[in-house]
């Protein structure tokens, strides 16, 4: 159960409804989560109340919904907190791990970032509180009281597991906004509340698996498959967010100057010989083909420009060793970071090469293999 930063697909499943704006969505593996607990529920109920029958299933049943429940109130508490702090909700969703809340961006501070977080755990602590007040205007060996207290256990584990200082969990929110509130840097706490969660996914396997084999004890298989989709969860989760730290910085750091290549310009009547006294003049390798309205129409094929021997060169078109640009081909080269990339992202699809201008001149070409590889890098 955590928050989630934008997503460009939504969550396949059913539209249950809406709130703050966004679809609660209820995806089909949920219904497997509901199958699996119910089943595990039933004994208990069972030995509570052998003379249920079949019925037994359905009191479990009924403990499913009430998680269900509790899954939803921990979502709606983070994006209705994140909505009334400026972010955008994309969906709610219901998932066989929980739940998730996407938004439309990261939050814009660390404390929007924590708020955000915290409330989701501190809902679940708050129905937990519920569940236990009310277990105890009831009769502690009914059907209700069972409910009850199964209430106020899940919700209060939910909560305090939530809490634990490592992503992908609410608490490591918390971890990544407090490291970023005291160095300033984001990534830096994602980084951080990564490894917090590697240590959390560590620290589950060897509480459920590992210390009970050295007490003597050997685990059920139900215990194992269990402990280890937890695990996997929680460290894939973790990694997830290192690595998107990683690349988050990465995009930080791309600016037209680290990316693209300085560039002069020709008209379109010049020869490559006047190209050639371009580029020494301007000190760079690349030159631009100007259409008669000014727009920047082709650039300089290095290749084939080399290849045109020098006595041709005077006489030989410049437009006849360019490559066309296609119109919008342009990118603001006063952009940096996560608008850059994305400005050049939505031009490469019409050229693998696009012009940045700044001002209305003409300062740089950019290849999409260039920005590519400075992601990478």
């Amino acid at each position: 159960m955590s928050s989630s930063g934008g997503r460009r697909g939504g969550t396949k499943g059913w539209v249950i409804g809406r709130a703050a704006g966004a679809p609660i969505i209820l995806a089909p593996s949920w219904l497997l989560a509901a199958v699996v607990l119910t089943a595990i529920f039933a004994p208990t109920v069972q030995a509570r109340a052998p003379q249920l029958g079949a019925l037994t299933y359905v009191v479990a049943l009924g403990f499913v919904v009430l998680l269900f429940v509790s899954v939803l109130v921990h979502e709606l508490a983070h994006g209705l907190v994140a909505r009334s702090r400026g972010q955008v909700v994309h969906e709610f969703a219901i998932t066989l791990w929980g739940g998730h809340t996407a938004f439309g961006g990261a939050a814009p501070t660390p404390a929007t970032s924590a708020l955000v977080a915290v409330v989701g755990p501190v809902a679940n602590l708050v129905i937990a509180v519920a569940c236990w007040v009310g277990a105890q205007a009831v009769p502690p060996a009914g059907l209700a009281g069972l409910l009850l207290y199964a209430g106020a256990f899940s919700n209060g584990f939910v909560g305090l597991f939530n809490l634990v200082p490592g992503l992908p969990l609410d608490g490591g929110r918390v971890l990544e906004a407090l490291v970023w509130r005291v160095t300033g840097d984001r990534h830096r706490g994602a980084v951080v509340a990564g490894w917090g969660g590697r240590v959390v996914a560590i620290a589950v396997v060897a509480g459920a698996l590992v210390l009970p084999i050295l007490g003597g004890s050997t685990p059920d298989l139900y215990t194992i498959v269990w402990t280890f989709l937890i695990g996997s969860f929680l460290w894939s989760g973790a990694t997830a967010a290192i690595t998107g730290a990683r690349t988050g910085r990465a995009v930080t750091a791309i600016t037209v100057a680290a990316v693209g290549l300085p560039a002069t310009v020709v008209e379109a009547h010049a020869t490559l010989a006047d190209a050639d006294r371009a580029r020494g003049a301007a000190g760079v390798d690349d030159v631009v083909v100007l259409a008669p309205d000014g727009r920047p129409a082709a650039y300089v094929d290095r290749a084939a420009a080399a290849a045109v021997a020098p006595e041709h060169r005077a006489s030989t078109p410049v437009v006849a060793v360019s490559v066309v640009l296609p119109v919008g081909a342009v990118v603001d080269a006063s952009l940096e970071g996560a608008a850059l990339v994305q400005a050049i992202g939505q031009t490469t699809r019409m050229s693998p090469v696009v012009v940045a201008v700044l001002g209305g001149r003409v300062v740089a070409l950019v290849r999409a293999v260039d920005v590519i590889a400075a992601l990478r890098s």
